[in-house]
């Protein structure tokens, strides 16, 4: 099979590795620097430091040429840009004429402008494209390495899903399907909301106990929201809920726990973003998920409170002060309230 990856980020650079071990992978990267250190190096140094590359992946920035590599009937393109770079993207491959049959995004969150799912920006832009999403707990840095992860493809289309399982379902990376597209994309973008509160009870000294309560009644808030936008509730229990979720808030490569982390020692968010360095998409939609829960009516206390901290200025120790006030209430399976 042949493979185009457009963009080489760190998640993009990992997942172009892998498949390579199988299959003929071209890694599309904007900057022509980046483009000649991965040739060069057979390393990312940017966004993979220190972790070796496939022998057999290829390397451009020819756009055109990427697009050709991927767009055969029974070839892939992977779109491995963050949720703001997608449209833009899509409406690239739509504009070069060659147009690919199928095509998988790897990106988590909402589109900031509008509120949108990733399936939603790209049916807009790009409805001729059998589309899906990849998704799941992990780190890209682990991949790249070679270690254990099990990540879930989601489409309507049960040849995409097939295609995508066969380009990545090998070695120590396990791919399970769904027809979730709604409840998977759902579960990654609000995922890394919950993870920046977690970072901040964990940068309070908050405690372990406080952790698990986070996790847990942020999951009833992930559900609650996926539900009402046409998920379903099991998703929520699967990888790309409560799994992407464990991963995120708990683990020490997330970047939007590091978020809260820092958050937690009062530094101002624009100088927490600048010393990060990669993007980090609990802050660019943390607020396109507040405002969703208030067009449809959803209890959403922990992502109020972030949203306060990140945008509002309250001292993040205030906000969970203003959590433990709130009214005691029955504990519903899935939950209608926090």
């Amino acid at each position: 099979m042949k493979i185009a990856v457009f963009g080489a980020g760190a998640w993009g650079t990992a997942m172009a590795s892998h498949m390579a071990a199988r299959h003929d992978v071209l890694l599309w990267a904007r900057d022509p620097q980046i483009v000649a250190q991965l040739t060069a190096h057979r390393e990312n140094p940017v966004y993979l430091p220190g972790c070796p590359l496939n022998p057999q992946l290829c390397y451009t920035g020819d756009f055109a040429a990427a697009l050709a590599h991927g767009a055969g009937e029974a070839d892939l393109c992977v779109a491995a840009v963050p949720v703001a770079g997608l449209r833009a993207l899509a409406q690239a491959m739509r504009a070069a004429g060659m147009r690919p049959r199928y095509l998988v995004w790897l990106c988590k969150g909402f589109e900031a402008e509008t509120g949108l799912l990733p399936h939603t920006v790209v049916a807009e832009t790009f409805p001729e494209v059998a589309g899906g999403s990849l998704s799941g707990p992990s780190f890209a840095k682990e991949v790249a390495q070679g270690l254990p992860a099990a990540l879930t493809i989601a489409s309507t289309e049960t040849a995409l899903c097939e295609l995508a399982i066969d380009a990545c379902h090998f070695g120590a990376l396990r791919i399970y399907s769904s027809d979730d597209l709604v409840g998977v994309e759902v579960g990654g973008a609000v995922k890394n909301v919950l993870a920046i509160a977690t970072g901040i009870g964990d940068g309070l000294g908050l405690g372990l106990n406080a952790r698990a309560a986070l996790v847990t009644r942020g999951l009833a808030e992930m559900t609650r929201l996926g539900v009402a936008l046409g998920g379903k509730p099991e998703t929520f229990m699967g990888l790309t809920g409560v799994g992407d979720l464990i991963l995120t808030a708990t683990g020490d490569l997330s970047r939007n726990r590091t978020v809260g982390l820092e958050l937690a020692k009062g530094k101002p968010l624009d100088d927490v973003l600048a010393a990060l360095g990669h993007v980090a998409e609990g802050v660019r939609c943390a607020r396109a998920v507040r405002d969703l829960a208030h067009r449809h009516g959803v209890s959403m206390p922990i992502t109020e409170a972030v949203c306060a901290i990140l945008f509002d200025g309250l001292p993040a120790r205030d906000a969970v002060e203003a959590l433990l006030r709130r009214d005691a209430r029955a504990e519903r399976e899935g939950g209608d309230t926090a």
